[in-house]
């Protein structure tokens, strides 16, 4: 009977780790630990961003993976976009910074474009 109970708990137990392996990784090959670190960067490289009156964080999009930031938009000058790297790479837990930023200047004149008032 001993033996049956054994058996039975293990079995239990290599049933509870196969059905939760799953759930501890994410669909793209990250812990949920690693997720939350990098919605985290993630949030923290915007809020910079956004708090710094020389770039124009309303115009970057921040990717994170693995605490590799990807910025991509647009900026109206290669000292903008240098500026936004080097505000990405004071973000603690940044690996890297890889930017796929465009300098377009006559576009972005009124971004985002004011709203008249009502």
């Amino acid at each position: 009977m001993k033996t049956r109970t054994k058996y039975g708990f293990a079995s239990v137990i290599l049933l509870a780790v196969t059905l939760m392996a799953p759930l501890l990784t994410s669909g793209c090959g990250k812990t949920v630990g690693e997720t939350i670190d990098d919605a985290t960067i993630t949030a923290r490289v915007k809020t910079s961003l956004l708090n710094d009156p020389d770039v124009g964080g309303l115009r970057i999009d921040v990717d994170t993976f693995k605490g590799v930031v990807t910025l991509s938009g647009a900026v109206k000058s290669p000292a903008e976009r240098d500026k936004a790297i080097a505000l990405a790479r004071k973000i603690g837990g940044v690996v890297d910074v890889k930017s796929t930023l465009q300098i377009v200047q006559e576009e972005l004149e009124d971004f985002p474009p004011t709203i008249p008032p009502l």
